[in-house]
């Protein structure tokens, strides 16, 4: 039986993924630490991030679907965080079970707080790198989601 190599490309894109993986160790890590005086975790404000930059009240499988994960986990968060008076569910005109979820004000206050909090660290994790190289690496990644 042959054994088949990597094409150039092909071990460039495995050396990426690897780096991605421990690039979101890192950030969960780093997010888990950025916003916990707020009572979050990198998941809860994951989630609450999809929900305010939704462009209209969506579904938890909608949600899912646009995270790249499983409904199950959203679920699970967007329950904790309906119980806490962070989100809502809102009727879905178009489905009797799959309530949209929305930010309440609470929630909305605690999103504008994370996020407070993650623009200088942003900023400063961001210095000396370039916006063109920035959007490349993101072409790049957007491709390989697409291909996914």
């Amino acid at each position: 039986m042959k054994k088949e190599k990597w094409t150039e490309s092909g071990e460039a894109v495995t050396a990426l993924i690897l780096d991605v993986f421990r690039l979101n160790g890192r950030l969960q890590l780093a997010g888990d630490r950025l916003v916990a005086e707020l009572g979050l975790t990198s998941a809860r404000w994951q989630v609450l991030g999809a929900i305010a930059y939704a462009e209209r009240p969506e579904s938890v499988a909608w949600h899912a679907r646009t995270m790249g994960v499983h409904r199950q986990g959203i679920q699970r968060i967007v329950n904790e965080l309906e119980k806490e008076g962070i989100v809502e569910f809102q009727p879905n005109p178009h489905h009797k079970r799959a309530h949209l979820v929305t930010l309440t004000a609470k929630g909305q206050n605690l999103f504008e707080a994370a996020i407070a909090l993650q623009v200088p660290w942003v900023n400063d994790l961001s210095k000396g790198l370039s916006p063109a190289d920035l959007a490349t690496t993101r072409e790049v990644i957007s491709l390989l989601k697409r291909r996914l």
